[in-house]
């Protein structure tokens, strides 16, 4: 077991094998035997014999490995850390290879009982000068639609804007922005994020099969938000103004490990107006006050039903009920986005409605929110 994810960015590299050998399968123990021909860079022994590999797991053709370091010997075990990926890599039957570096749990005192690790201190982002998390405390209330298209208002507004996916386990960036293009590196091991419309992107969608689901546990879901944040060449061709961080529903690693990683600017709650979402809604204002990120305010999304054929509007989830929030909590009322069927399909089409219809009155919800962040965060173009 570890204590937490060592903090330094990574992102291995994954090598597509022939038709051939995707169909052979390869077994933990073969990946162990592979392993064992490693030898530790600090001692005679092989990193098995030594205990740096703590767990290894094979799921079909994906292989995880995960490395118990002292963080002190961190730039010393990169070197290892690739070559356990490039001496797997070569397994028949082996479609991905994934390794990370964990650190090992801390010495217990006197007492017997370990010092409660000190939470890191976050820091500014390289080539980013703002950051705004779009969260809610509970899933399918449009956050990601919302990050999606406050991206483009603001980009629209002259801001230079970058939207980091960090929903790992639901990752929708490339369908909303129509793309399945793949990150190149750079000559340092940076990510180069992929470029959609005009703003920076990153997304564990353009990293896996749509498909293929993430079967992580906490460590690898830590060290993949804080791949996206410090593994990534946000700076390159300008620095960014804005970053949208789309979050996942809940309060739990991603969450805190932004907090963590990151200074971030402020916070902005999704939430329908119904009494379900606005009560998970208010366990997310509760966990940002905890990590001291101020929020910014609250957005009703889905707020009424516009009949595309008709134009009448009704209230199917009501009506106020994030306004009411905001005002019973002190916070900003940010504004109300209708529930509308042009928004749904340019999501599903990779069109979001702030540019397939800029001039509509979908999108000036969006706009009209955009710019009451800008003024709060104070950014210009």
């Amino acid at each position: 077991m570890t204590s937490h994810c060592w903090h330094r960015p990574y992102m291995s590299v994954t090598t597509d094998k022939t038709a051939e050998s995707k169909k052979m399968s390869t077994s933990k123990e073969q990946v162990l035997a592979a392993l064992a021909t490693i030898k530790h860079p600090n001692s005679s022994e092989d990193i098995l014999s030594s205990n740096l590999v703590e767990s290894v797991a094979v799921n079909g053709g994906i292989v995880s490995i995960s490395l118990a370091i002292d963080p002190a010997q961190a730039e010393i075990l990169e070197a290892t850390r690739k070559q356990c990926e490039e001496v797997v890599d070569k397994l028949p039957g082996v479609e991905k290879v994934r390794a990370i570096m964990t650190a090992k749990r801390a010495a217990q005192s006197a007492n017997g009982k370990a010092p409660p690790p000190k939470p890191p201190t976050p820091k500014r982002l390289e080539g980013v000068k703002k950051i705004i998390a779009i969260a809610s405390g509970k899933g399918g209330v449009g956050k990601s639609t919302t990050a999606v298209n406050l991206a483009f208002a603001l980009k629209a507004r002259g801001l230079k804007v970058a939207l980091a996916d960090c929903d790992v386990y639901g990752p929708s960036a490339s369908l909303m922005l129509g793309t399945d293009a793949k990150p190149e590196f750079t000559d340092n091991d940076q990510i180069k994020p992929v470029m959609a419309h005009g703003i920076k992107v990153m997304s564990m969608s353009f990293l896996m099969p749509a498909d293929t689901a993430a079967i992580w546990r906490g460590p690898m879901v830590i060290g993949a938000v804080q791949q996206f944040l410090n593994g990534v060449a946000w700076g390159m061709d300008g620095a960014v103004d804005v970053m949208i961080v789309d979050l996942p529903p809940g309060t739990g690693d991603v969450q805190l490990t932004l907090a963590q990683t990151a200074t971030v600017d402020g916070a902005v709650i999704i939430s329908t107006p119904q009494d379900l979402a606005l009560i998970d809604a208010r366990k997310a204002v509760d966990m940002f006050a905890k990590v001291n990120i101020p929020v910014l305010g609250v957005v009703e999304n889905m707020s009424q039903y516009v009949c595309p054929k008709c134009g009448e509007v009704s209230d199917l989830f009501g009506h106020g009920g994030a306004e009411n929030f905001a005002k019973e909590r002190g916070m900003t009322f940010l504004g109300a986005v209708p529930l509308h069927m042009a928004i749904r399909t340019g999501s599903d089409d990779g069109n979001p409605i702030v540019l397939a219809e800029p001039d509509g009155p979908q999108a000036k919800s969006y706009f009209d929110i955009a710019d009451r962040l800008a003024r709060r965060l104070e950014v210009k173009a």
